[in-house]
C-alpha cells in the first residue's frame, strides 16, 4: 500500500518516466523542489498542486514533457509557464536553472526509485527544510514554518548539522535548527 494519494503517485511514475528520458538523451535529471518535494517527504500528509522543477537544460525538460503527453494550458486563466498532463490534476514547472541558487549541495539530491523501474531526483529534505524556513523569514509565508516542522518531525535521517547551517543561510542567521523543534 503506498503512503502517497493515488493522483500524486501517478504523478511521481510519470516524472520518473520524464526524468529517464532526459538522463537517456544525456543530460542530468531535473530536480523534483518545492510542494511536490514536501508531499513526497511528508507521505501526503502535506498536499500540493504542482511539481516544481529544477534543471540547467529547460528546454531538454520540456521536450520530454511533451514526449510524454504534457500540453501547455491555453485559454483565459491558465497557467502560461507550466505544462498539464490530461490524466493528471497536477501542474509541472520548471521554476529554476540551479537548486536554490546554487546554494544547495548537488550531492545531496536524492534518487528515488519509481515502481516501474525509472528513476527521479528529489531535493534532500535539509534543503526543503531549509528552504520553507527561508520563504518564513522573509514574511511573505507564514504557513511555511509548519511545513518546515512537519518535515523535520515525519523524516528520519537528517542530518542536523547541515540543516542547522543551512536554515541560517536561507535565514539570514535569523533562525536555526532549534526554531523548528
Amino acid at each position: 500500500m503506498s503512503i502517497w494519494r493515488p493522483e500524486f503517485e501517478a504523478a511521481l511514475e510519470l516524472f520518473a518516466s520524464v526524468s529517464a528520458s532526459v538522463v537517456r538523451r544525456g543530460f542530468a535529471a531535473p530536480v523534483l523542489v518545492g510542494g511536490a518535494a514536501v508531499e513526497l517527504y511528508s507521505g501526503s500528509a502535506i498536499a500540493t498542486g504542482d511539481f516544481d522543477l529544477v534543471t540547467a537544460r529547460q528546454d531538454v525538460v520540456e521536450q520530454a514533457l511533451q514526449d510524454h503527453g504534457f500540453v501547455k494550458p491555453r485559454g483565459p486563466g491558465s497557467l502560461t509557464r507550466g505544462w498539464i498532463h490530461p490524466d493528471l490534476k497536477l501542474g509541472f514547472e520548471v521554476v529554476g536553472s540551479a537548486l536554490l541558487d546554487g546554494r544547495a549541495e548537488q550531492a545531496r539530491v536524492r534518487l528515488i526509485d519509481a515502481s516501474a523501474g525509472d528513476r527521479f531526483a528529489v531535493i534532500s529534505v535539509e534543503d526543503l527544510i531549509a528552504d520553507r524556513m527561508g520563504q518564513y523569514a522573509s514574511g511573505a509565508a507564514p504557513d511555511m514554518l509548519a511545513q518546515a516542522q512537519t518535515l523535520f518531525r515525519l523524516y528520519q535521517g537528517q542530518d542536523d548539522s547541515y540543516l542547522d547551517r543551512r536554515i541560517r543561510e536561507e535565514t539570514s542567521n535569523d533562525y536555526g535548527i532549534d526554531d523548528i523543534l
